[in-house]
């Protein structure tokens, strides 16, 4: 194994200045306050939390580099990017922009919150008058770029005048749009709290962003779904006589996305996959792995088309800046491309050789070029994590080494650590040393195993205390010196975990409560699946059987719950013949079945046949209260 690789000192200069000058250009107004409120009074975004980024030198306790950038994020009003277009930035992690047309506007990618977007509207509209809303489009499938649909819109429209308005989005998305955090939704949401920093203050040493935005709102969400589907490259709409050509990008940054070219403004709306800092391959949250090699592949199809077929002027995301000038745009485009290719094709050379994931992490080392770009730093992604979220997506967890094979959980580990150590004192003596030679990764690492043997570590309460003190330390060194945000968040989170006393191992409760509605009826029955104890359900070998017609939907499917294992079955019999040899048959509505699946009264519904006990004894092993149901039948 060849030794590590170093950097050496090729980084980009603080002294360049370019972004700033961009980051301003077009700047028309800003909210005098930016506190954003619910109509309950609760705060559910404020950018003027970040001030003090602009406000004071870069203090000892942030990456110079992540202070720079953060500078830039936190910037917040309504900006011209083109004659006929405008950007809302930092109203929320993501931008919106309003394109005018001849007689109204297209809305693209309305934030997550509905107050956001609705504030981001009113920003433009004090500048450029109310223009009707013509159209909306979403460019992906991530909810920083639809949740806020509701909020552009007059009450009045949403529902039945809806069609009155085109909602336009690649093909695919209400699928991906649902199913985004809905299998592992609880585990992803709790690690999104780490990642976003959300319990941390705001302040030099808390959160300073995320590094492709300063945060995330709290408001309310809404999914509005699409009313026209882009299914090619190169299809165009005319819109309020503005012609848009789209280029469908999908399994790069989500799963389903598109670019925006428009043609009569030469400009190119690239909503993520190229912004100014690297992307997440693979999430700290938790996510499928991305397709690197596919990202770069659409990014080279980008430069052929809108820069070399045709001309652009001015690039811009919905994150971060635009870039300006034919030149700079398809060197960004073209840096971009090869940051992505790169990244993935040396990892796999290294992976054909024989290295695991975190060797080649440690090893790789960006071209001079890539590591000398600001728009390629790791602010959001890192060479670390992307690297070896690449190497899993090809070759699972298994480093190939057979000691790994079978190791022992976190806590049964570090007891045995702890033992061959010579017990709590011996390593807190070690980690001290770790720390005072600035090996805090290491130190990280003894003092982990000391936190996850809890009492069984031995030693007194006062050191076991102490190593969790020494643990929270490290955390916030390693946080306070992270050019990455969300490194930063994760060690700084945990840090202010450690400081209250414990450390979570993300064991807790999760329910259906927390899922949107707009949920299909497959969705639902697929997470009730997931939730059922099949420990507890497999110690009765009675199967349980039941029929449900869903008659808004007019889908009929049978549950079967046996060897603790739920199957949910889509049936293309007739009604007639369901309720043959099942415990329950029952008719029921969509929003019944969710009412039912988060516990809360139904009403009156039609039980075809059975007993509504089955379903209350399915439902106990999914730790859901019993179905409120009243029949309308004789049964």
């Amino acid at each position: 194994m060849a030794n590590k690789i170093h950097l050496g000192d090729t980084s980009p200069s603080l002294d360049d200045t370019a972004d700033y000058k961009s980051a301003e250009r077009g700047f028309l107004k800003s909210r005098k306050q930016c506190l954003i409120k619910n109509d309950k009074g609760k705060i559910v975004w404020d950018s003027d939390e970040y001030k003090f980024v602009n406000e004071q030198p870069c203090p000892a306790t942030v990456n110079p580099k992540l202070w720079r950038q953060a500078q830039l994020l936190s910037k917040q009003g309504l900006y011209r990017i083109s004659p006929s277009m405008y950007q809302v930035r930092g109203f929320d992690i993501s931008h919106i922009t309003f394109v005018e047309g001849k007689t109204g506007i297209i809305v693209i990618d309305p934030l997550v919150s509905c107050e956001c977007a609705k504030a981001a509207l009113e920003l433009y509209q004090s500048e450029r008058g109310v223009r009707p809303v013509k159209a909306i489009i979403y460019s992906h499938s991530h909810i920083d770029h639809y949740g806020g649909a509701a909020g552009v819109l007059p009450d009045s429209v949403i529902g039945s005048a809806i069609d009155n308005i085109l909602i336009i989005a690649p093909e695919g998305f209400m699928k991906e749009a649902t199913s985004e955090n809905i299998v592992a939704g609880p585990i992803m949401r709790h690690r999104a709290v780490y990642m976003y920093g959300s319990t941390l203050p705001r302040s030099p040493v808390g959160q300073i962003g995320v590094g492709l935005g300063m945060g995330t709102s709290q408001g309310k969400t809404s999914l509005i779904p699409p009313t026209i589907d882009i299914r090619y490259t190169g299809q165009v709409l005319t819109i309020e006589d503005v012609r848009i050509v789209f280029q469908m990008v999908p399994d790069t940054e989500a799963p389903v996305e598109v670019n925006m070219y428009f043609p009569d403004e030469q400009a190119l709306l690239v909503p993520e996959c190229a912004v100014h800092c690297m992307h997440n391959i693979t999430t700290l949250r938790g996510a499928l792995i991305r397709d690197a090699r596919a990202w770069s592949k659409y990014l080279d199809e980008t430069i052929i088309l809108y820069c070399e077929n045709d001309r652009t002027d001015v690039l811009f995301g919905s994150h971060s800046w635009p870039t300006w000038g034919e030149e700079n745009v398809k060197s960004l485009l073209e840096d971009q491309r090869d940051l992505y290719a790169y990244l993935h094709d040396q990892t796999v050379r290294r992976m054909n050789e024989g290295w695991n994931g975190t060797e080649i992490a440690e090893a790789m080392i960006l071209p001079a070029r890539l590591r000398r770009a600001w728009h390629t730093q790791g602010f959001y992604g890192s060479v670390s994590h992307n690297v070896k979220g690449m190497y899993q997506r090809y070759m699972t967890w298994f480093d190939g080494y057979a000691e790994n094979l079978w190791k022992w959980p976190p806590h049964q580990e570090a007891c045995r650590y702890i033992k061959c150590m010579g017990g709590v004192n011996k390593i807190l003596t070690k980690a001290k040393l770790f720390i005072e030679e600035n090996d805090l990764r290491f130190a990280a690492t003894l003092l982990g195993h000391l936190v996850a043997a809890g009492d069984q570590a031995g030693g007194t309460p006062a050191l076991r205390a102490e190593g969790k003190a020494k643990l929270a330390d490290v955390f916030e060194r390693l946080g306070f010196g992270s050019e990455n945000a969300t490194w930063r968040n994760f060690y700084l989170g945990q840090a202010l975990d450690l400081k209250r006393g414990n450390r979570p191992r993300n064991r807790y409760q999760s329910g259906l409560a927390n899922l949107p509605v707009s949920l299909s009826v497959e969705q639902w029955l697929g997470n009730l699946a997931l939730r059922i104890d099949g420990e507890e359900a497999g110690k009765d070998e009675t199967r349980i059987c039941i029929d449900i017609l869903v008659t808004d939907a007019q889908e009929k499917w049978k549950l079967i719950l046996s060897n603790g294992a739920l199957t949910y079955r889509r049936q293309n019999e007739n009604t007639s013949g369901m309720n043959s040899q099942v415990d329950l048959s029952v008719s029921l509505k969509k929003h019944e079945i969710q009412r039912i699946l988060t516990g809360r009264d139904v009403g009156e519904i039609q039980i075809l046949g059975g007993h509504v006990q089955a379903l209350n004894k399915l439902l106990s092993f999914a730790g859901i209260s019993e179905a409120k149901l009243r029949s309308n039948s004789h049964l």
